[in-house]
This record gives C-alpha cells, structure tokens and sequence, in this order.
C-alpha cells in the first residue's frame, strides 16, 4: 500500500513491519518536500512517524479518541487521515491549517496550537466516556517539552486519581521543545531514557539464555520472542518510573520511538490494562533528515528551504531587511543590561523567537528559560522584582495569555516593575488562530496599575525599553512579528518616553487619525492616499494605549470633529474602545469610526493575505474612511 492510498488510518490494519516502514519512508518525504516549498514546522513531526503510525494500527479511529499535544507534530497524523491530496497546501489561506482543527477533520478530535493541553482533555473524553456508558480508548500524545507545563501535571494528578478510569498518555520524549528542555523533569526523563537495568536486561538476555546448559542454539527461533515479553515486562516494573507510578499511572517505557514492532507490541498490551497508563516513547526530533537531526533548534521551524542542501532558498530582494523587532529588542535589552545587574531576561521556552539566546549568550546570569510555564514565568517575574530586581518577561501574545490571573494577581494588584514584553502581537501569519496577537491590548487594558504602550518603529522601541525598564510599576510593549520599518537605531543614551504622551506626526483639517504601534506608518500612507483626494489628515502616534494621552486627543478630537482610530488587534475592548471611553468621558460627541480585527478568528494565511482579508491595507483605510464621512474632493476642498 502506498501513502496516497491511505485515506482512512483503519487502513494501517494488518500491514507488515515492512509495509508500516515503506510507508513512514514516504511520510517524511511528503513532510520533507512540502516544508521545504512552503515552510513550516519540520523537525517535530519527523520525529513521531513510526509513533504514529504503530499506534493507529493499534486503534480503531472510527471510535477511538487521539489528542495530539501542539499540533504541529501532528503532520503524519494528517498524512494518514484523508489529508495527502491537499498536503501542499499546508499553512496557506484555505488549505490545510498548522495546528489540529475540529472543523477540518473528524480526526482532529481537539484543537491544540498552545502546549499541554492534551491530558486534560482526554481524560475529559475519558470520563464522558464512562458516564455515557461508552466503550471506546483515549489517548493523549504529549511531547514537545509540553509536560512542563503546569496544566498537563494537574491533568496528571487528577488521572492518577481515577484508577478506574481508561486512559493512556504517551510521552513523546525527544529531550526538546523548541529549543533543548529546561528544568528538573527533562532531566527525569534523561535519567529514564539511559535507565542502566534496562539496557543490562535487554542487551545480555540473549547471552544469558544461550548459557543455559542443554539449550544452547535449540531454541533460537524462540529467542526473540521471550526478549521482547520479557523487555516490556521489564518496562513495567522499571523503578525509574516510579514517580509516575506514584501519580497512578502504570508506567511503561522507555521504547525505542523508531522501533515500530516495538512500538505495536507495547501499545497493544498497554491497551489491556486498567486505569490511567503512560507509556514513555524515547524519539529523535528532525529523525531521518541530518540536517534537522544536527540542528534541532534551528529545524524546529523553516521556511522555505533547498531540500538538498538544508539551506534557505536565497531572496529575490536585493534591498537589505531592516532588523526584526525580535533582533532590535534583544540588542538593546543586552547593551542595558550589561551596565545594570538588575535586569533579568525571563522566557517561557522561546529564547529563540524572541531573540533572548543572544541575551543568553551575552549575559547567562542575568536569563532565566522557566520552559513551558508562562504562570510561573510571570510570577517568578514578581519575586524578583519584590527583591529590587528589573525583571524582563519576553512572551508572545498569544502565549502570555496564558498567565492572565498572574499578571493581576501577583503584578499589578502588588503593583510590582515587571516589564512584559508581547512578541508577534498582531497577526502572524500561517501560524492561525491560535497564535494570532489580537486580544492583548484588551486583556490588559482593563487591569489597574497598568501601562500600555507599543512602538511605531524599531527607534522607538528601543525608547519604550528604556522606559519600561524605569518605571515604577507593571508595565508592557507590544510589538509585531517580522522586520522594523527601517528607521536609524540609536547606539547610546537612549531616552524615556514620558508615561501617557503621543505625538503628533502630520497636521490636516479634514479627519484625526489616531494609530497605535504597528498601524503608525500604514496611517501615514493613509494620509497621504486622502490628500489624493482633497481631504487632510492629521496623523497621530498614539504611543500608549493606557494611558492615553487625552490632553492631546480630546482637543484634537473636539477640533476636527471627525475621529479614525486604527490598531492590529481585536476592536472589541481595545485602543479603539480605549478612544471612544475618553470622548465619552469628557461629553466630545463625535463620529468615531475604529479601524481594527473585528469580532472574528482570523485563520491561516500570510500576513499581507491577512491584512487584505480585514480590510487593513492602506488603501482598504483610506475608501473607508472616505465612505464613513462621506468624503468627496468638492466638499474636502472647501473645508
């Protein structure tokens, strides 16, 4: 059986060991082929083809339930489920998402884009399952460095409570997330995977039944099966796991990931027990491409890339890339941090998307990588800070939701200097809905003590770092994925801005734009599309979105008469709203017309596929405004 044959993963039933591998050999091509033409995450899904492929054989997934922990390790899972034909669509606008997604497979049966969320909802189907009186298996795939995650330890409490209820978790140990795994339970596992008894057993058995006297070589055809019962029997009772054991789970493992009769016989006789199970699978992240095996950070993720030789594929742009805002952020965070021992770089397993292994290698006293532990992270941030230090929480967007109730509880009601800073706010592209930046200026406009602010360009984020790191209490900087604009870097005595002041960048008569961080320049090109037509706008920067600079605004906004708010976030609760608030509270009733991501998920696409979908291009803004105010050159003219 080919791969482009298999369109239900029933269909894996009853094929050989030699047929399971023909077809994981044609996995990671397809994986490989289509990564390298469009990008995206590589390294992770190489790593679990024969996992995938040895446990489906074992399920029935016309009934069985399979939740992949972070979905993008789930790429042979989509191969094998009806998902070959438009594979290379992959992360592109109306094709296959990056993530598992419910409404694109009924195989998909959780959506999972944020890490260690996969235990806690098979065992929710689990126990569903028995309260309806159903008989079907779950099974939660972790891995990825997810298990550091506080949700998936809760998760794991609970299960080892309910020891009558089925459940198995198979840990896809393959020692990383996205970078190498930080903290005491990576280094569990390590112990696990080099258990020293373990390898004793299995690798002298064989000798050992060959001495026994009258055997010798009669019973050679045997030997293999008794290695293997008595290899998972060994797993069983392997005293390394005995932590595990002590949640309540059965533990069994470590197994060889890339064993896949190892693999198959393991899973079906984890099938026949009773009670939560885990079952420990030792993997290769990137296996079966050297370049990804060498270089397990860095093959995470790619774009677009020559198969042959590993290599990006070279730009058609001549024109220099200003630095991303990732690079600039890291750059400037180092030069002040060497000159101030206070200052503590924080991540959450992502040094490397924003920026910090440079911090890390500069600087590694002053960086502190929790992993997967955004809660803690923030929390750890308040602790220092309590003690004098200037602590630097880097987090995406979409990740430091993650730690909403820290952020008030143990930040601003204590009103702490914890400076967050929100990488790839805003859209991000292929990556989809669940790690689009939309909802930050929201979640934490609303909570007292804090302040918002987010730059319009690289030159001004490095003000807005010097100004978080000088401020008394909590305070965050937002900022999109990708490059800067291009404006002038400063090299030293870099200023604060003060707290709550905008700028005021072109002056007109006819419409206030008010711009928030990313939507400056866009504005400023609006302004001019409008000047096109007779109509002048003035152009303002509002640099903080709380507080809001209404000295300036209201009189502005009072003087025009006609107001556009524009942001890359979510409208509904966000600078916009922020706006009409301080209208509103200061009686200034004007038509306000707020340009944003309105109530809506915004899927995968590219960021410039995103933009034109929400209408937020600079010509898109322009019509609109034009049509909101009625705007014709005539009447404009004569203002």
């Amino acid at each position: 059986m080919r791969l482009s044959e298999v369109t239900h993963p029933n269909q894996l039933h009853g094929l050989t060991i030699s047929q399971l591998e023909a077809i994981a050999k044609e996995i990671r091509q397809k994986h490989l082929e289509t990564i390298a033409a469009t990008g995206g995450h590589l390294g992770p899904g190489l790593g679990v083809v024969e996992l995938t492929l040895a446990l489906y054989q074992t399920l029935d997934l016309d009934r069985d339930k399979v939740v992949w922990d972070v979905g993008h390790q789930a790429y042979p899972h989509k191969l094998i489920t009806g998902r070959y034909k438009n594979f290379h669509t992959l992360r592109q606008k109306d094709g296959i998402a990056g993530y598992l997604n419910r409404r694109e497979s009924e195989f998909d049966h959780f959506g999972a884009g944020h890490a260690s969320t996969s235990i806690s909802a098979a065992l929710g189907m689990a126990i569903a399952r028995d309260l309806q009186g159903e008989n079907y298996k779950t099974v939660a795939i972790i891995g990825d460095g997810s298990l550091t995650g506080g949700m998936a330890l809760e998760a794991i409490n609970h299960a080892g409570h309910l020891p009558k209820t089925n459940l198995l978790v198979v840990l896809n140990d393959n020692e990383m997330s996205i970078s190498a795994n930080v903290g005491a339970i990576p280094r569990y596992l390590n112990k696990m995977r080099l258990s020293p008894p373990m390898k004793f057993i299995t690798n002298n058995l064989e000798g050992q039944i060959r001495n026994i006297p009258f055997v010798g070589e009669q019973i050679s055809p045997e030997i293999e099966r008794i290695k293997d019962n008595l290899k998972i029997v060994t797993m069983v009772q392997n005293k390394v796991g005995a932590v595990f054991e002590e949640l309540g789970f059965t533990y069994i493992g470590p197994v060889d990931g890339h064993n896949l009769k190892e693999l198959i016989d393991t899973f079906k006789m984890a099938h026949t027990l009773t009670g939560p199970v885990m079952v420990h699978v030792s993997t290769t992240k990137g296996k079966g491409y050297s370049y990804a095996e060498a270089d397990r950070v860095g093959y995470h993720a790619q774009n677009s890339f020559d198969l042959a030789t590993g290599k990006a594929k070279p730009s058609t742009s001549s024109k220099p890339k200003p630095p991303s805002y990732s690079k600039v952020f890291a750059d400037t965070l180092i030069k002040l941090a060497e000159h101030d021992k206070r200052i503590v770089a924080i991540t959450a397993a992502m040094s490397t998307g924003t920026g910090l292994d440079k911090f890390q290698a500069a600087l590694p006293n002053q960086f502190v990588d929790v992993g997967i532990a955004e809660q803690h992270a923030l929390t750890l941030a308040a602790g220092m800070a309590c003690e004098g230090m200037r602590p630097v929480a880097a987090i995406y967007s979409t990740f430091l939701q993650r730690g909403f109730d820290q952020i008030i509880h143990d930040i601003c009601i204590q009103d702490l200097p914890v400076f967050l800073c929100l990488d790839r706010a805003g859209i991000v592209g292929a990556d989809g809905p669940t790690h689009q930046g939309m909802y930050d200026i929201a979640y934490l406009r609303c909570i007292p003590n804090m302040v918002l602010m987010a730059p319009k360009d690289e030159a001004e984020m490095q003000n807005m770092i010097v100004t978080g790191l000088t401020h008394a209490g909590p305070i965050a900087m937002r900022y999109p994925r990708g490059n800067g604009v291009g404006a002038p870097l400063q090299d030293e005595d870099i200023e604060p801005l003060p707290i709550g002041k905008a700028e005021v960048l072109r002056e007109g008569n006819d419409v206030l734009l008010l711009a928030y961080g990313s939507m400056v320049y866009p504005s400023l090109q609006v302004a001019e599309l409008l000047n096109e037509h007779g109509v002048s706008a003035t152009v303002v920067n509002a640099r903080f979105a709380k507080p809001l600079d209404t000295e300036l605004i209201v009189p502005l906004a009072q003087k025009i008469g006609k107001v556009v708010t524009v942001e890359e976030g979510c409208l509904m609760g966000g600078f916009g709203s922020a706006v009409l608030e301080a209208l509103s509270d200061e009686s200034v009733m004007v038509p306000v017309c707020r340009i944003g991501v309105p109530d809506m998920l915004v899927e995968h696409a590219s960021p410039e596929q995103s933009f034109n979908a929400l209408g937020l291009s600079s010509g898109q803004i322009c019509d609109r405004i034009l049509n909101q105010f009625a705007f014709s050159k005539q009447t404009a003219v004569s203002n």
